[in-house]
Parts: structure tokens; sequence; C-alpha cells
């Protein structure tokens, strides 16, 4: 069989999580509108079967998803921008995406210097955008000199199917490396906590979406304990809502994505200027 490693890289919401989610056809990398909504690299495992071989797959094919590339203001933003770039090297097929909606700028430029020649372009977003927009980017993309490029919605999975038979065609033959019923290494605390996190950004505001982080501090099933941190006094409100309302309102969201039965604490907590600490950054995993 076939089997690699793919990277997908970008600047922040070009729809990088939402393309992987939807060619795996299951959730594993939470989603949102706010900017570095992704923070750590998410694998995402697909058993690819060509259409004449049904009992067993020809590939396997390892997604990584990645944090979007931007201007750091802080030391997690240094380190996510550092994660995204490390998982360009040593995978078989890197994967730029772009959006159909939005000009094509520096920051396109600076993440497509970062690949090799052999890499693909995703434009992605095409349904949001007219078809001649569309040529207009593509045309413009020419100018990254990638190998191929592709129009894509992972919205409404228009030209995934093309896009991952292409990259499945550049594997080479080697192992399988996850068994077949894996869709992802991520651990169920570490998903937990990023479900809470997605709830959060759903609602936050302003500066409020990288001042929150969140992990799981107990785990006895089924009673789930889930610490939200802010950087200062003054969030911890806006998080909290009138009478627990946020809160309330992240539970049972969350919830509702967990098996039944599932019983989530949530507790705040003011961890003062999180982000530009190494010792914070390392204990919550970044």
């Amino acid at each position: 069989m076939k089997s690699g490693f793919a990277t997908l890289v970008g600047r922040p919401n070009v729809g990088k999580s939402t393309l992987l989610n939807r060619i795996l056809g299951i959730k594993v990398s939470i989603v949102s509108n706010k900017p570095q909504t992704t923070r750590t690299q998410v694998r995402g495992v697909l058993n690819w079967r060509a259409a004449t071989q049904a009992n067993r797959p020809d590939a396997q094919l390892v997604f990584i998803d990645t944090p979007g590339i931007h201007k750091p203001v802080t030391l997690l933003g240094e380190r996510t921008n550092k994660a995204a770039t490390s998982s360009v090297r040593d995978v078989d097929v890197p994967v730029l995406v772009i959006d159909a909606t939005a000009p094509i700028g520096r920051g396109d430029q600076f993440v497509a210097d970062r690949l090799p020649p052999s890499g693909l372009c995703v434009v992605n977003k095409v349904d949001l955008a007219p078809k001649g927009d569309v040529v207009v980017q593509l045309n413009a993309a020419l100018k990254f000199n990638l190998a191929e490029y592709f129009p894509v919605s992972a919205k409404t999975g228009e030209g995934v199917d093309a896009l991952v038979e292409a990259i499945v065609g550049r594997l080479p033959e080697g192992p399988q490396y996850y068994p077949d019923d894996m869709v992802t290494d991520i651990p169920e605390a570490f998903w937990v906590a990023e479900l809470v996190r997605e709830q959060l950004l759903a609602v936050a505001r302003e500066e409020l979406p990288h001042s929150i982080a969140t992990r799981v501090t107990e785990w006895e099933w089924p009673r789930i304990r889930c610490e939200i941190l802010v950087e200062r006094d003054s969030q911890k409100g806006i998080v909290i809502g009138k009478g627990g309302s946020v809160l309330k309102q992240v539970g049972t969201a969350v919830r509702a994505q967990l098996p039944e039965g599932a019983f989530i604490e949530l507790v705040v907590k003011v961890d003062k200027d999180w982000q530009r600490r190494p010792r914070a950054l390392q204990r919550l995993g970044y």
C-alpha cells in the first residue's frame, strides 16, 4: 500500500481545519471565525480506498493541520508559527491553502516560500467567490511556482476528492502507521479542552479569543473538570457571563458532542499574561 504525510499550511482563517474535517468526514479539529484558532499540530488519518478496492485501503494518508502563520506579538504566537513551519519539513506532500475571497498578500508569499516546488496549492472557499474571481486567484497563485493547483470548497466538498486523489498519487509505498479505525491521535482530554475553547470563541469578542486557554485537570468519567484560563480579572466576568450564562451555554454545547452522560465542570481562573510566559505555555502544551 501507499502511505505518507501531508501538511496543510497557510495564513490564519483560510479554512485549513474545515478542510481537514471535510476530508476525513469527521470533526477532529476545532473551527471558528477567529484568527489563530488552531494552536498546535493536529493529525487526522484517512484510510483511502479506490472505487475498485472496497475491501482494503489502498493508501493511508496522515494529514497535519497547523496553526495559521502570522506576524507574532507574543511568545505563544512565535511557538504556533514554529509548529506550522516545522511541519513542512520531512513530509511527503506539503499543501498551501489560500483564501479565494481575499487578495494574495505578503503573508501568503511568506508561507509559499517555505514549500518545495513539489508542493500543492489549494484555493479554498470557492463557494463564496464568483467563478471569475476564482480564476483570477488561481492565475495570481501561479507565482508560487508549485506543482499543482486546486479550487476547493471545504464547506461544500467541491473539488476535495480531486485534491485527495492527487495527494495519494504522490505518496510512496510504505507501512500502515495507524489502525483502520483510528482517525486522530489527539488525546481525549485535549480534545474536550479544545471543544470548550471552540465554544468560547463563538461568543468571545475583541482581544479575548487570544487570551483564552483551556485544559482538563480532572477526568473521572463521566465527570470532567476543565479549567478556562484568562489573562486579566476583567476578562473573567466576560467568560462567566451574567449569572453564569456563558459557561452554561458552553457546557451544554460541549456535552452535546460527547457520549451521553458526560458531566462538564467549567472553572475560570486568571493566569496573568500566560501567552508571554514560557512556563505557562509549557504547562498548557504549547
